[in-house]
């Protein structure tokens, strides 16, 4: 055998043993606090979120934890997981808050739900303002679905989606100032206007609304879905839960 089919047969050998390594999928750890003892259609979010990504991690083979202790949202607990979730509640101590802003500002993932995003004045909590670039405004009642425009669709989260699409009901909250305007913010969902006015007992007339969004000088997607039972009900929403998470955890590029 030649030198030159020496090495043509060594370097197929070396492709064949590295395909497996590079087409492995990268791990990563998730631990998503949650709580029973706020209100029940949020606890209900949680209750059918847990069962949903617990699948997705089997099938995608990446860890997830749930924890209803927020005192678990220290440095050592945080330390081992590339991803946190706030699935119906948000840290209320200044250490858990603490915790949360240094795991965030040295590279820490979190994917927030609906009311994850909730503050009733900035002073609440300054730097968690500035992190998702608003606070809670108002908001329509009772929950309702909607039309959903998609902001980015080539976005690694939404890519593919459509244009639009109808989103099952929820509460939908209005922000002040608007995201959009915020310093580092990238908009994925918005309210589409058609919807106007939506709500009867507390309603929505107006305005430029986003949904989801991206702080870009962090890891981390907010989206305003996660009140009620009925969030699961659509296969499409369900994709982009599932790319916002494998997104996080490094998965989608």
């Amino acid at each position: 055998m030649s030198r030159l089919m020496r090495f043509v047969c060594a370097c197929a050998v070396c492709l064949m043993v590295a395909a497996p390594i590079f087409g492995q999928k990268k791990p990563f750890h998730v631990l998503a606090f949650y709580s029973t003892t706020v209100e029940q259609d949020h606890v209900d979010f949680a209750m059918q979120a847990i069962p949903f990504f617990q699948a997705m991690a089997a099938r995608d083979d990446f860890e997830f934890k749930t924890t209803k202790n927020w005192n678990d949202m220290n440095a050592e607990v945080l330390s081992h997981y590339q991803v946190v979730m706030w699935l119906d509640d948000r840290p209320s101590t200044p250490a858990q808050r603490l915790a949360f802003q240094n795991y965030m500002e040295h590279g820490g993932g979190w994917l927030g739900f609906h009311i994850a995003g909730y503050m009733s004045g900035r002073e609440e909590w300054p730097w968690f303002a500035d992190f998702i670039g608003t606070v809670f405004s108002g908001n329509n009642w009772p929950p309702l679905p909607a039309k959903i425009d998609v902001d980015d669709p080539d976005h690694p989260v939404t890519k593919g989606f459509p244009v639009s699409y109808t989103s099952p009901a929820n509460e939908w909250y209005s922000w002040n100032p608007d995201p959009r305007l915020s310093s580092g913010i990238k908009v994925l969902m918005t309210l589409d206007p058609s919807n106007y006015p939506i709500g009867f007992k507390n309603t929505l007339t107006h305005g430029d609304i986003p949904l989801t969004w991206t702080n870009t000088k962090y890891r981390m997607l907010y989206t305003n879905m996660g009140h009620g039972k009925k969030i699961f009900d659509s296969k499409l929403q369900n994709s982009f839960f599932e790319n916002a998470l494998l997104w996080l955890g490094g998965r989608m590029r």
